[in-house]
């Protein structure tokens, strides 16, 4: 089947406004459904849409004509929200988008999900990382009502992804913290990047030391929906090297010193591993925090 409209929800945001830059880059018709007014002016088409009502959702979806939808419209940290409207929405809203595409028979998805689904970031508890490079079979350990949500959200899509009807091809997609060329620059621009100064400050171990530039995060949401899935899978979406200027096999020996380690890394090479994303979408993130 070929794609020529894809939507986008949730394409006001820093991560939706790019894909729909990319979508448009590679011919592409796009449509952005987000809640309240438009605060962007690359897509083609918008419609003001509550992602959490149900009929919004696939009224919005029906009248896109979509091929493909791209769902970036959650709720972004538990931090802004209180807990339950943050689970209800992340969760609802990737329900609501996958059974209107069902029912549409739109065949390609791509869902935002989180490196929080592992349990990071905003728990009193440190992460469990039980082996390195951590790939996508790893446990999932959440304990807060986000990381509870993002780990819901892709047990919605493996659901769907069983069923015989479409979506026939979803990806979820565990983003870390994604960041421009400027936020970058702001945060890794001034201070000392060497794992000494960085895990003195307890920045990044839970993490894994991971980031991701908003061009990769775009470009790798495009080739999902591009992607022949079977079914539902999960992809991490990290850079290819930490944030650090330590070298990864330094890093491993004095932050993780008692973790099994699966395969030896080399250079400054990702904790987090993206070599399910390089076989089987093609990806190949370009930008390092380094490079701006």
């Amino acid at each position: 089947m070929s794609i020529d409209t894809v939507v986008v929800t949730g394409g006001n945001g820093k991560i939706g406004r790019a894909i729909i830059a990319e979508l448009n880059e590679h011919g592409y018709e796009s449509v952005n459904l987000a809640r309240g007014k438009r605060r962007e002016d690359v897509s083609d088409r918008y419609y003001t849409t509550d992602l959490t009502e149900a009929g919004e959702v696939y009224g919005s979806l029906a009248k896109s004509e979509a091929d493909a939808v791209i769902h970036m419209g959650t709720i972004p940290s538990p931090v802004s929200h209180p807990g339950y409207v943050t689970f209800e929405s992340n969760v609802m809203s990737t329900y609501h988008v996958l059974e209107a595409a069902n029912a549409l028979g739109i065949e390609n998805a791509c869902i935002a999900s989180s490196i929080n689904a592992m349990g990071v970031a905003y728990q009193d508890e440190p992460s469990q990382i039980t082996y390195l490079p951590v790939d996508e079979a790893h446990p999932l350990t959440p304990r807060d009502p986000y990381a509870i949500g993002k780990h819901a959200l892709e047990v919605v899509c493996e659901g769907f992804g069983r069923m015989a009807s479409p979506p026939h091809s979803i990806a979820s997609l565990r983003y870390p913290w994604v960041a421009t060329g400027e936020e970058l620059r702001e945060r890794y621009g001034s201070e000392d990047r060497s794992v000494d100064a960085v895990d003195r400050a307890g920045s990044g171990r839970d993490h894994c030391f991971s980031y991701l530039h908003v061009a990769d995060a775009a470009s790798i949401a495009r080739l999902a929906i591009e992607a022949d899935l079977a079914g539902h899978e999960v992809f991490w979406a990290v850079a290819g090297d930490t944030t650090l200027e330590t070298p990864t096999q330094d890093v491993v020996e004095q932050v993780y010193p008692e973790i099994d380690i699966k395969r030896e890394v080399t250079g400054r090479e990702s904790l987090i591993s993206i070599e399910k994303a390089r076989k089987q979408l093609g990806w190949e993130p370009q930008v390092s925090w380094q490079d701006v």
